[in-house]
């Protein structure tokens, strides 16, 4: 792994690979963060079953995609995944935002998400020139959306869901992914013929590192959410959807970018888990009480 993040670590340093915008000096996101899981961990399964047995991939079915030919055992694979903390100008420009987005939270969804596609790609490149053969599961052409029964909209992948394999993260009541550098991120992930060292959960349930798994009656993502899409019972997919084909999309579109642009993010900033585990600082207060 030393190798590899070494190599992306330069590669995202060089601003034509990671620009706010094209021809920026302004980087679209930090240094990332990695981590990594073995491709025959059990909780893929569970989250397949759990998402939509019939669409959802495992590491094994994405990798076999890619490279029908070989023959693979899932636990010959790995899955690494990595997390893109957004800048703090970029937070603090959408922390100031309340019914829409953002000008740098748009480029950074927009041209930020082109630089993650190429990272996903420099990625699988650089194995592929130490003899790995790996495969980013959503650039695949057999990637695409699908309606889970129980959670509705969802997809063949799941990058959050990889990271939350991989030990990046837990998931918020928004369905945000709260990192150790907060929810404020992308993400992405590949699955490479490579075996890697177990790594340790630091956490046994989905949400441990969301304020409300702790006791703490934090609504903060549902106040700052301007379609109430956010409530006690979690994050409302559709209304969620709505208000972005509705309001934030129109609103890119004639205001900042000239075209739409799935932008909204609202409640990944200004909230106590916008750049933190919130839960880390009272874990550690206990310990000492």
């Amino acid at each position: 792994m030393h190798r590899l993040t070494a190599a992306v670590s330069t590669f995202m340093a060089d601003r034509r690979h990671n620009a706010l915008f094209p021809g920026s000096d302004q980087p679209a996101f930090d240094q990332p963060l990695f981590g990594h899981a073995r491709g025959d961990d059990p909780l893929f399964a569970w989250i397949k079953q759990d998402i939509g047995p019939e669409f959802f991939w495992t590491p094994h079915e994405a990798y076999q995609m890619a490279f029908p030919e070989e023959a693979t055992q899932p636990e010959e694979l790995s899955v690494i995944a990595w997390v893109l903390p957004q800048t703090a100008a970029t937070r603090a420009a959408q922390a100031r935002a309340t019914q829409t987005p953002s000008l740098e939270w748009t480029m950074a969804r927009h041209h930020g998400e082109a630089v993650n596609e190429a990272l996903r790609r420099f990625v699988v490149e650089h194995l592929a020139g130490r003899g790995i053969a790996a495969v980013a599961p959503v650039l695949l052409p057999q990637w695409g959306r699908a309606l889970s029964t129980r959670y509705g909209f969802a997809s063949s992948w799941s990058e959050r869901h990889a990271a939350h394999v991989c030990s990046l993260g837990c998931f918020g009541l928004s369905d945000g992914l709260i990192t150790a550098v907060g929810k404020a991120v992308r993400v992405g992930s590949v699955v490479a013929r490579l075996v890697l060292p177990p790594v340790v959960r630091p956490y046994d349930r989905h949400d441990a590192w969301c304020l409300r798994a702790v006791g703490v009656d934090c609504r903060a993502c549902m106040k700052r959410c301007p379609a109430g899409a956010i409530t006690e019972a979690g994050h409302d997919k559709a209304a969620c959807k709505a208000y972005i084909r509705g309001v934030t999309g129109p609103f890119v579109a004639r205001e900042q970018m000239g075209f739409a642009v799935s932008s909204c993010g609202l409640c990944q900033t200004k909230v106590p888990c916008e750049m933190t585990n919130p839960t880390a600082k009272r874990s550690r207060r206990a310990r000492r009480e």
